[in-house]
């Protein structure tokens, strides 16, 4: 059974920083490309960033130069460290395997206060 649990999400001030970070478990995770999505009250979820299965990174035009995703194969987890944090990033972060459409987790809540 494929699983994704989101955390490191919390209150920061603008200009902050957080490290979320989404373990994965069920699937051989060092072959797949995973993505980290968003979604604001209101609004329809967002592709925040994504990485592939050999480390080839995107990242959507709002966070580019200011966030950054990784993965550690070893530990099974995909990590999304946000730097320079605007209000317009506050969401709910969640993390998703690109070839299991219909697997999310519960995601982390970020919130930033100006």
């Amino acid at each position: 059974q494929v699983q994704v649990v989101e955390s490191g999400g919390g209150l920061v001030q603008v200009g902050g920083s957080l490290r979320l970070s989404c373990e994965a478990s069920g699937m051989i995770f060092s072959i797949n490309s995973m993505d980290w999505y968003r979604q604001a009250p209101g609004k329809q979820r967002e592709l925040v960033a994504s990485i592939s299965s050999r480390g080839k990174t995107n990242y959507a035009d709002s966070v580019k130069d200011r966030f950054t995703i990784s993965r550690d194969n070893a530990k099974n987890t995909v990590y999304l460290q946000m730097d320079s944090l605007k209000p317009e990033d506050t969401a709910v972060y969640y993390c998703h395997p690109l070839a299991y459409p219909f697997i999310w987790g519960q995601g982390t809540q970020v919130t930033v206060s100006s």
